[in-house]
């Protein structure tokens, strides 16, 4: 697994881009804790992820590139137009899904969750112009990383490369359902 900081990004900027779009499985930083991710339009991809997490069958939500992506691809009220002004921030919204992911990322559901980081990973997202994958670093029901000291080593052979930046001390985002007209916010 390769490990890269923010500032080491630019110089590899294309072939990134070119493993993210080609199906790479990687870990980034996000306002809250350490993430793990994939072209979420790329089936195969998440499938991959469903793998190394040990998840099957769970919904997994994206990082969304813009707002207008969201907008595009979910369906908006009022209350949801609200929260969006609240993005980016440590927030996942639950919204009626359109389409622009791949089937597998919410599996039977009719549903999407989109968080949009208050990070300069997200700046990386919108200039990709894709949702990515985004799930806690970890097998489901184990702890979720926060440096590279917690990391799973069995999840390391699986990983191509790593966005680093130190310790995270965050908690999980909130999730706010949105998929009925009045917001409910989740406890975790």
């Amino acid at each position: 697994m390769r490990v890269l900081t923010k500032d080491e990004f630019p110089l590899c900027h294309d072939e990134l881009f070119e493993l993210i779009n080609s199906g790479s499985s990687f870990i980034y930083p996000t306002d809250t804790i350490y993430g793990l991710g994939c072209n979420a339009e790329d089936f195969e991809a998440v499938e991959k992820i469903r793998k190394i997490k040990d998840r099957p069958e769970a919904a997994f939500s994206v990082i969304a590139p813009s707002k207008n992506w969201i907008r595009m691809h979910c369906e908006i009220n009022e209350c949801a137009e609200a929260w969006l002004e609240k993005l980016p921030g440590p927030y996942t919204l639950i919204l009626p899904a359109k389409d622009g992911i791949a089937k597998n990322v919410a599996p039977g559901k009719k549903t999407l969750g989109v968080r949009m980081p208050q990070h300069w990973f997200l700046d990386i997202i919108a200039e990709l112009g894709k949702p990515i994958v985004t799930t806690s670093a970890n097998k489901a029901g184990d702890n979720f990383m926060t440096s590279l000291e917690d990391m799973d080593d069995t999840l390391k052979p699986s990983i191509d490369f790593m966005f680093y930046e130190g310790e995270k001390n965050g908690t999980p985002s909130t999730i706010v359902d949105l998929s009925e007209p009045f917001a409910k916010v989740i406890e975790r």
